[in-house]
């Protein structure tokens, strides 16, 4: 199996085996990622909660209960560790709901391919709307841009300080 298929295939299987352990603890599973780094394979766990400000004690929290979970479904096939963390202040936007408790704040879209007119793929403005198939975007000087979610590579908060 390639680098990218292993990835792909314990990130799908990790957020379908966690997202409700880690909904059980009373808190969100964001965003996930496995990735090689220098020291070796991590399994990387973004968590929320409502109201936000995710600590130390929630990480550890979900840490223990999702640690023997992965210890029995034992699909990560080589040693890796496990490292839970707050999104942090530029967080994910993956979930409809994730950009509707954003709504009103500035936002950074990318997109697979062009979008919109004129055609564009990188999108950083106020999000203005949250819609069944898409959100809104308005451009300062470029106008507003309805971008559906089948179209969206990656979006996070933008945070201004």
């Amino acid at each position: 199996m390639s680098e990218k298929n292993l990835k792909q295939t314990v990130e799908d299987r990790a957020g379908a085996v966690l997202d409700p352990i880690v909904a059980g603890e009373g808190l969100e599973l964001v965003d996930l990622e496995f990735v090689r780094e220098r020291e070796g394979w991590v399994l990387r766990l973004f968590i929320d909660k409502p109201g936000g400000r995710v600590g130390l004690d929630e990480c550890s929290q979900v840490s223990r209960a999702v640690d023997p979970v992965l210890d029995v479904e034992d699909f990560i096939p080589h040693e890796y560790s496990l490292e839970v963390s707050s999104p942090g202040v530029d967080r994910p936007l993956k979930k409809p709901a994730h950009f509707e408790r954003v709504q009103g704040q500035k936002v950074k879209v990318k997109t697979f391919g062009p979008v919109g007119d004129p055609p564009r793929k990188n999108f950083t403005g106020t999000l203005t709307g949250v819609a069944g198939d898409g959100i809104s975007v308005e451009v300062e000087g470029a106008g507003t841009f309805h971008i559906l979610f089948k179209d969206i590579a990656k979006a996070n908060l933008e945070f201004e300080f």
